[in-house]
């Protein structure tokens, strides 16, 4: 019997497993697929929040190998304006890298913490009583484990079988994206869709290195089975620029809709759900894999406490309370920023006011915040500012705040001198450091990273102690 089976190995699935393997959870990921994807699919975009929690979890260095940083600025609606001045991060950029990299690094990781992953296994069954969940296979077989965790995407069995609601609104447009060569010189490209840009969105088409250019561009028609041929690219793009640009030797092709939906709820007893089979939205702006992955460091801290008897009583739910609204907040700021990009009389005056508004430092840096998640504050209570909020990468005396936070565990991090952790040592660590480049005397970091108390009194510590890690030993 497994304490956790993760349906779904994508980026979701893999690192929540991770997550649970740091706390010493039996984890078994089914992933449907046979195989992993091949490298040529979709580029994804890793915002701020995402590289900040892969620099907390020793992960950045091997992604950042393998994608290309760009600017995180004209991330809203692609309206081009430089990265906003103040940013709170240490990795004020965005990283672009291709979605089975991402997969594969987090898999090994998760697979060198001990996971178990057994491919070509989908989930066709889910019974759940007050001890377990059952889990039965597309095959017959029958497994058991304390936990089920959907990360089984935007058509999740798991939440089909729960008949948990995900309510939204149903696909209107494709996006067609790809890459591919073109048979026009780049500079006459980039004039031509430079042109177009002035007045709608909806086109993107620039280089991808090795001779290729990415191409994204709004398809008129929908279809139910998501295929992309190197026609539909040209038909598309003969009728918003006038040209084809010659487009051939296609190295991928993708089609996705622009559905937009929220599941009701994020647990039913011992079913979770997380990522795409909790929440769609349109691609705009690049959020749905980082609010995955968000959501698995999130969860994974409170699901193993659940797990080893430790989690005080609602600990396990503040799961959806905190991640839903956040969802939500991406659902809306995408919807707007699809309006923003359909090109239609309205959009292109609210398109040009908000291009004239962004010129303001403040409003630039209020828009990216939303995108990257570096403005996600959970309502933890009343408190000073900082309170609900990840923390920044504090420089140390020796090293830095992440560098310590690998292990996963929560962690006190003390100017005072004079705090202790006592018998949470076996789940919190103790940052002793009186030149740490913090504004307070001592804060309660929590595994995802967030601020959960912030003071210097020892009773006041141990109080918040006890509220999110259980009883002292």
């Amino acid at each position: 019997m497994f304490d956790v089976i993760i349906a779904g190995c994508g980026p979701t699935g893999a690192m929540l497993a991770a997550e649970l393997r740091l706390h010493d959870v039996r984890v078994l990921v089914l992933e449907k697929e046979a195989r992993p994807a091949s490298s040529f699919v979709r580029i994804v975009s890793l915002h701020i929040r995402s590289l900040e929690l892969m620099a907390m979890r020793g992960l950045l260095d091997r992604l950042l190998e393998r994608g290309r940083q760009r600017p995180v600025g004209g991330s809203f609606a692609g309206i081009p304006k430089p990265t906003p001045k103040g940013l709170d991060s240490t990795y004020d950029t965005l990283l672009g890298i291709p979605q089975p990299l991402v997969n594969q690094v987090l898999e090994e990781h998760a697979v060198a913490l001990g996971a178990q992953v057994r491919r070509g296994s989908a989930v066709a069954g889910v019974e759940q009583d007050d001890d377990g969940v059952t889990v039965e296979l597309a095959d017959g077989e029958r497994l058991r484990s304390r936990y089920l965790v959907g990360c089984d995407g935007a058509r999740s069995t798991v939440r089909k079988l729960l008949g948990v609601g995900f309510p939204g609104e149903p696909s209107r447009h494709d996006t067609l994206m790809g890459e591919m060569e073109a048979g026009v010189p780049q500079e006459e490209i980039a004039a031509k869709v430079a042109e177009i840009r002035e007045t709608t969105k909806m086109l993107q088409f620039g280089p991808a290195g090795g001779g290729s250019y990415r191409v994204v561009v709004s398809c008129a028609t929908l279809s139910e089975d998501r295929t992309a041929t190197i026609e539909d690219f040209r038909r598309e793009l003969r009728t918003i620029a006038g040209t084809d640009f010659g487009v051939h030797s296609p190295r991928w092709l993708s089609r996705f809709g622009d559905a937009t939906r929220l599941a009701e709820r994020y647990r039913t007893g011992r079913v979770l759900l997380a990522g795409d089979a909790a929440h769609i939205h349109p691609p705009a702006g690049g959020q749905g894999l980082n609010l995955g992955v968000q959501d698995a460091v999130n969860l994974g801290w409170k699901l193993a406490a659940q797990v080893h008897g430790r989690a005080p009583e609602t600990l396990l739910d503040t799961y959806h309370s905190e991640r839903h609204p956040v969802a939500a907040g991406v659902l809306e700021n995408t919807r707007a920023q699809v309006h923003l990009m359909s090109g239609e009389p309205g959009a292109r005056a609210v398109l040009k006011l908000f291009t004239e508004l962004m010129d303001l430092n403040e409003v630039n840096r209020f828009l990216i915040e939303k995108i990257t998640a570096l403005d996600v504050r959970y309502d933890l209570g009343e408190g000073p500012d900082l309170l609900g909020r990840r923390l920044r990468d504090v420089e140390l005396e020796k090293g830095t705040l992440y560098d310590r936070l690998h292990p996963g565990r929560g962690a006190v991090l003390d100017r005072t001198g004079e705090l202790s952790v006592g018998g949470w040592s076996d789940r919190v660590d103790l940052i002793a450091d009186p030149g740490a480049a913090l504004d307070v005397p001592a804060v309660l970091l929590r595994p995802d990273g967030h601020v959960a108390w912030v003071g210097e009194h020892q009773r006041d510590l141990d109080d918040h102690l006890a509220r999110w890690f259980g009883a002292q030993r």
